[in-house]
């Protein structure tokens, strides 16, 4: 909660990408804050009023911000680049116009819609602002070829060449852009993407695989997918709220294996996922063994990347999903690595990497010196999730995912419908 009030715009409600000076805007870090206002509002960490404003600064931001095809706008067709400038809300760095991030945001915008619901002017201002920024959204435009969503576009280059494909975060933008009551994805879009799932037995669980942590935790942020099933699940019969815990139990086991060697891998040791490393260089270990290390990738298990670094911030993101092997990991990382908690906030380490220091800093290994709000998001709503269901069960009653849930053939155990 600390990370999104202290990285917050006082003006335009945009949240800084991370905690380093001087970062840029990040869409996906605003909408994660915006979910993070409510828990803070409701858990007293912030006055409901102030929630509100902040909520309603960054809202007023994203419908007058410039959408259009000019290489600096905020945005294009509802859809919004992957990061801006914090002061002035432009495009910077080159950025693509993100689909997914873009998603992300409307999530929390959407979210704020749902609690704000009180008579009074701000909150009446909130609701139909998040409205229109929501039936802004051209998701039928970014569907390209076979049905599959694109990844992101460019002024002048156009669409990227990537598409979504395999179990993804993506699940989250396809509910979205099927729940549109104005420029909705193609009905054939979720087929399509469903398609492309690859199922994996690892360690005698067998999942709907996607290698970093993550991508089983993002569209639970706001969906509650206990006991609710698309075709694809009732086939095989399980949901993704039971595919989140294997793919947490896969993570504990890869750990436990600890197929490459690396230090602080074990029962309590684990957590791999997309975010950022030492950085891109070689060392040579005393036995001779040289390893590569990576800054911000997508690190995942069971195939890779993998370069030792963990991240306890992920592992807490997994809390709803296997609270047995959760909080003691939590627990460990705690006892075991105080230094991985600054400020109450998790950050990503490498106890295998050499920084060089001596005495008791060699022990450390490397520590992330700068925390994200990709990071500190997953963490506050489901904790939040976990001990009152509070984003679910306001998200529950959204009609845009009623809409893109049924739209995708979700349906209650026993064949009920949606909703």
């Amino acid at each position: 909660m600390g990370y999104f009030l202290r990285a917050g715009h006082p003006a335009n409600g945009l949240i800084a990408d991370s905690s380093r000076p001087g970062a840029p805007c990040s869409i996906a870090a605003t909408g994660l804050g915006l979910s993070a206002f409510i828990v803070g509002a409701e858990r007293g960490y912030l006055p409901r009023r102030e929630a509100a404003a902040r909520t309603l600064a960054a809202l007023r931001f994203f419908r007058d911000s410039p959408q259009g095809e000019e290489p600096d706008a905020t945005g294009y067709r509802g859809f919004y680049y992957h990061f801006l400038d914090l002061a002035t809300g432009r495009r910077i760095w080159d950025c693509e116009l993100s689909m997914i991030d873009t998603a992300i945001l409307i999530a929390g915008i959407l979210a704020g819609a749902c609690y704000f619901s009180a008579p009074d002017d701000d909150e009446r201002e909130i609701r139909e602002i998040s409205r229109f920024l929501y039936e802004r959204v051209d998701w039928a435009w970014a569907a390209r070829d076979l049905g599959l969503v694109s990844m992101g576009w460019k002024p002048k280059a156009g669409f990227i060449s990537y598409t979504w494909e395999g179990y993804s975060e993506a699940l989250l933008l396809c509910l979205l852009g099927l729940g549109s009551p104005t420029h909705p994805l193609p009905a054939e879009t979720y087929r399509a993407w469903t398609a492309t799932y690859q199922w994996e037995n690892l360690y005698d669980i067998e999942f709907l695989f996607a290698a970093p942590l993550f991508i089983h935790q993002l569209s639970h942020l706001w969906i509650d997918f206990r006991g609710i099933q698309d075709e694809l699940m009732r086939d095989m019969r399980c949901d993704y709220f039971e595919n989140s815990r294997r793919a947490t139990r896969v993570q504990q086991q890869y750990a436990l294996r600890n197929p490459k060697g690396f230090k602080g891998y074990g029962e309590n040791g684990w957590g791999v996922t997309a975010g950022p490393g030492p950085g891109f260089v070689s060392q040579r270990e005393k036995g001779g063994i040289e390893r590569q290390f990576y800054g911000y990738v997508a690190r995942g298990v069971p195939f890779g990347p993998d370069d030792g670094t963990l991240a306890p911030w992920a592992v807490a993101a997994s809390l709803p999903f296997a609270p047995e092997i959760v909080l003691p990991a939590l627990e460990h990382f705690q006892n075991t690595y105080p230094q991985v908690v600054e400020d109450g906030l998790l950050t990503s380490f490498n106890p295998t990497f050499n920084t060089g220091d001596t005495g008791s800093e060699t022990q450390r290994g490397w520590l992330s010196p700068e925390h994200y709000g990709l990071d500190q998001g997953p963490v506050a709503i489901m904790i939040e999730n976990f001990s009152s269901g509070l984003l679910w069960n306001l998200m529950r009653e959204c009609p845009a995912l009623v809409r893109g849930l049924s739209g995708a053939g979700f349906r209650k155990r026993g064949g009920r419908p949606i909703g």
